[in-house]
């Protein structure tokens, strides 16, 4: 069933939302090469997808995905969520699914099991995948597209449909922050012997953890392993912190310190807090908000800021856009944007959560080409959370954290 399946390749300029309406709503203006889904029912298997229900679950209380079970599609991991969405379509009478970025967010073994899944089911229903990342690429696919805009051009080859590679390093220097955000002392963060559960469940055990001033780390681990956990003991977040051995930035946690104290010294970047950014600020505005720690920027800003954004917007190539809306952007151009954001201020600490996924090969390696660039040429220390092998990424030391019955424990690689 080979010639059955389609791959599209795209990029982060592709009209993927006009690609997802012609697929499974409208059909009328089909190709004529894809005239095999015309009248038939498909459903989205992504991210997007889960969101969905969660927003149902949560709102409506109305479970789909999770109807055979006591817990909350929210609380489960991406790939717990993923194995839900593909139980219940397996359970329904769909014709052909679209796969859209199904191995973001998800650990290697995971990967390995989806892959596993997704081959069986190619043998009885038309699977098309929507590809950003070409190693992601399905082997048993055999019809290849490629997303230019809005229009889809046709290919008897997969080499010749895929998206160019295009590398790019950044000249020139990080521009310096207007006021140096000093931490005394070579430690940023410590954590010695920490162990953290909920209920009779163990997430973490015995974890010991140093962070120095200038380290790059790579956090790593599967799924559930605790690295969201970890995080939100470094940002402050978690009440699990108190009481243990855990010391963020000189202090103890519950020595007294407040959030903020905390969070002024991180600079933290997630994709989903783009979703925080719905106004019509432009890339310069939007740029100066990250040196007032605000969404927008709703006060004048100095001559002083107006340079060091000018100067930071040049070195992501995107000075020339400085008065479009951030809405206007691509998603590639959105996170270069909202990673130089976050390290405006040269913070202590840059934590960087997930920050490729869904991106296409091209701005993947933009994004790490800037990380790189933040570790050579400041005293920032970079936590760079990813359940991918990123190309390319240099950094000086990587945290594994391996899940065991009694909880993760965790290792220096």
């Amino acid at each position: 069933m080979q010639n059955q399946h389609w791959a599209i390749f795209l990029d982060n300029s592709s009209n993927k939302n006009h690609l997802l309406e012609l697929l499974l709503k409208t059909q009328a203006n089909l190709p004529k090469k894809l005239e095999i889904l015309k009248g038939a029912t498909g459903i989205l298997f992504s991210k997007l997808a889960i969101e969905r229900y969660i927003d149902e679950e949560d709102r409506h209380g109305i479970k789909v995905l999770t109807v055979d079970t006591e817990q909350q599609l929210k609380t489960m991991s991406s790939g717990e969520q993923k194995k839900a969405l593909l139980k219940y379509i397996l359970s329904s009478n769909f014709d052909f699914i679209v796969l859209d970025n199904p191995f973001d967010n998800l650990d290697i073994e995971t990967q390995a099991q989806l892959k596993t899944q997704l081959e069986f089911i190619s043998e009885t229903m038309i699977i098309v995948q929507l590809v950003s990342r070409k190693s992601d690429l399905l082997p048993f696919i055999g019809k290849f597209i490629r997303l230019e805009a809005t229009t889809l051009r046709f290919f008897q080859r997969k080499k010749e449909a895929k998206t160019p590679n295009a590398i790019k390093s950044f000249d020139g220097k990080i521009p310096l922050p207007l006021h140096p955000m000093e931490f005394e002392g070579p430690i940023l963060i410590a954590l010695k012997n920490v162990t953290v559960s909920y209920g009779e469940k163990i997430i973490l055990r015995d974890i010991d953890w140093t962070i120095k001033k200038g380290d790059f780390w790579e956090l790593r681990g599967n799924n559930g392993s605790g690295k969201t956990t970890i995080l939100s003991m470094i940002t402050g977040e978690n009440p699990k912190g108190y009481g243990q051995e855990l010391y963020i930035f000189g202090r103890k946690k519950g020595s007294g310190e407040s959030v903020w104290d905390i969070k002024k010294n991180i600079g933290y970047f997630t994709p989903s807090m783009t979703d925080k950014f719905t106004g019509y600020h432009s890339v310069e505005n939007m740029m100066i908000s990250g040196l007032n720690d605000s969404i927008g920027l709703y006060t004048r800003p100095t001559e002083v800021q107006l340079r060091t954004a000018q100067q930071w917007l040049q070195l992501i190539d995107l000075w020339k856009m400085k008065n479009v809306h951030f809405d206007d952007l691509s998603m590639g151009q959105k996170r270069l944007l909202m990673c130089a954001r976050a390290m405006i201020k040269h913070p202590p600490l840059l934590i960087l959560d997930e920050p490729t996924a869904s991106l296409d090969d091209k701005s993947a390696a933009l994004f790490v080409a800037l990380v790189n660039t933040f570790a050579k040429e400041s005293q920032t220390t970079i936590i760079f959370v990813s359940h991918r092998r990123e190309p390319g990424l240099q950094p000086n030391h990587i945290y594994q954290l391996d899940p065991t019955e009694k909880g993760s424990l965790g290792r220096i690689v």
